[in-house]
């Protein structure tokens, strides 16, 4: 069954009922926010969603008291709260594939001293990040759940790239203002994706955080375009070349029968499937 069927039966329940403008308006100033790249003022959130701006603002105030949003008094702007994660915790098992997932995002920390994560798409630029298993290694790098990326950045963002279907000037200005530690050239990021049709996997050593190496996969909606992904991530100095191919090569197994159980497409098709990254 297609990974979205739940979210379209919700949305296909009874609509009979008379929507109330309030919670309709509330919402939409929700995701705005929650959907904004970086927090946002009253105003703009008015003009963009065409509201009343004293309306605008009372909507806000009240998700802030509510903990679904959060006020910046000295940039006077808002955004997304810890109770949005709150929330989300209760549901994430309910709609989404990680009971399946889960325990695929354990074997390979435990299997490779990694910290394993599962990232679903939120919006055309986003990521969040929805579960993670720690590895058990002392040192280890730790993100919590509920934290969103820009979708291109780091090893995932190279998978997500490799089934868009950008041409290279495309790609490379989607890229123009995304923030890295150590920003890699274009060309080594276009060959990466290129490369993922091949192998089904991508990795990044500290050009996303430095010195951290992430090792990611992507699996893919019925029109081909990546809508989760896989990560691997630890510390440089504990993941050289050997153990990202087989951290990569687990990743993608893991993936695989993922997408056989949860009716995906899984990361790539393998060597003979060109990427679509270069078509014009």
């Amino acid at each position: 069954m297609e990974t979205h069927s739940i979210t379209r039966m919700l949305s296909a329940a009874d609509d009979k009922g008379k929507p109330v403008g309030a919670l309709v308006a509330g919402l939409k100033v929700l995701r705005y926010v929650n959907g904004a790249d970086r927090p946002v003022g009253v105003s703009k959130v008015a003009r963009d969603l065409g509201l009343n701006p004293s309306t605008c603002f009372n909507l806000l105030r009240t998700l802030v008291r509510e903990r679904l949003a959060v006020f910046d008094p000295i940039a006077k702007s808002y955004g997304p709260g810890i109770g949005l994660v709150e929330l989300a915790a209760g549901a994430i098992d309910r709609v989404s594939p990680i009971a399946v997932i889960r325990p695929y995002l354990r074997r390979i920390a435990d299997s490779h001293d990694v910290t394993t994560m599962f990232w679903q798409r939120s919006s055309e630029t986003r990521v969040v990040l929805v579960a993670t298993a720690e590895s058990r290694a002392a040192v280890r790098v730790q993100m919590s759940v509920g934290h969103r990326l820009p979708v291109l950045i780091g090893a995932l963002g190279r998978c997500v790239a490799a089934y868009e279907g950008y041409d290279r000037e495309t790609l490379r200005e989607r890229l123009r203002d995304i923030r890295w530690d150590n920003p890699p050239s274009f060309t080594d990021y276009y060959q990466d994706c290129e490369a993922v049709h091949g192998r089904g996997y991508a990795a990044d050593r500290g050009h996303f955080y430095d010195g951290v190496t992430t090792v990611a996969v992507a699996l893919r909606g019925s029109d081909g375009r990546a809508i989760m992904a896989l990560s691997g991530v630890g510390l440089m100095a504990q993941i050289d070349s050997r153990r990202i191919a087989a951290v990569g090569r687990d990743l993608v197994k893991a993936a695989g029968e993922i997408a056989q159980s949860i009716g995906v497409q899984p990361p790539s098709a393998g060597a003979g499937e060109r990427s679509r990254a270069s078509r014009v």
